[in-house]
C-alpha cells in the first residue's frame, strides 16, 4: 500500500507523541510542503519550488528536519560543493523554526547536524548569508563558531543588506 499523505504525520520513521524533538533527514516528496511551509512563515525571500527541489534532490543527505508530536516544526536545507582551488565549501540555504518552537535549541541542533554530515563528507568550510537586522540568526550562528565575514548592500529582494557567515573547519594554510 503506497501513502500518498502530504502531512507531517507520514514521513517520520518515529514520531514523538510527548514533546520530544525527534531530528528526521528528508526521506520523500511528501515532506516538501512542510519545508517549504516552514521557510515561507520565516524566510523575506520568496522561493519557487524548483530551489526547493534543487537544493533537496542534490543533497538530500543535508535537509534535516525536527518534529514534535508528528509535526514537522524546523528544517535545514544545505549543499555541499566543490569551490576554489579545491575548497569543499558547505552551505545554509535555509533554516527555520515554527515560532511556537523557539528557544528550544532546535535551530542551533538543525545547524550541528548538517554541519556533522558536511564533515563526514570532507567540507573545508560552511557559508551561509542572513539579514543584517536577524539578530536572532547571527545569535545563533556566531555562537556555533561563524564569523562575519563580508556586508552584501541590498542583498535581499526587500532590499535588506545581509552578511555572509563563514565557519572555517579546516586551516587553509594545512594543505
Amino acid at each position: 500500500m503506497v501513502d500518498n499523505r502530504t502531512d507531517s504525520s507520514a514521513a517520520a520513521d518515529a514520531p514523538s507523541d510527548n514533546g520530544e524533538i525527534v531530528y528526521v533527514p528528508y526521506a520523500s516528496e511528501f515532506q516538501m510542503p512542510d519545508i517549504m511551509r516552514l521557510m515561507k512563515a520565516d524566510l523575506s525571500e520568496p522561493y519557487s519550488i524548483y530551489t526547493y527541489r534543487y537544493f533537496i534532490h542534490n543533497w538530500p543527505e543535508l535537509c534535516i528536519m525536527a518534529q514534535c508530536e508528528g509535526r514537522y516544526v524546523g528544517a535545514i536545507v544545505c549543499k555541499l560543493e566543490l569551490h576554489h582551488y579545491n575548497v569543499r565549501r558547505g552551505y545554509i540555504a535555509m533554516l527555520a523554526v515554527d515560532k511556537n518552537y523557539r528557544k528550544k535549541k532546535i535551530g542551533s541542533t538543525l545547524v550541528k547536524k548538517s554541519i556533522h554530515q558536511m564533515v563526514a563528507n570532507g567540507c573545508d568550510q560552511v557559508v551561509l548569508e542572513t539579514e543584517v537586522t536577524n539578530h536572532a540568526a547571527l545569535n545563533l550562528y556566531e555562537n556555533l563558531g561563524f564569523v562575519r565575514d563580508k556586508y552584501l548592500h541590498q542583498y535581499y529582494l526587500n532590499g535588506v543588506d545581509a552578511y555572509r557567515l563563514k565557519l572555517w573547519l579546516k586551516d587553509p594554510l594545512s594543505s
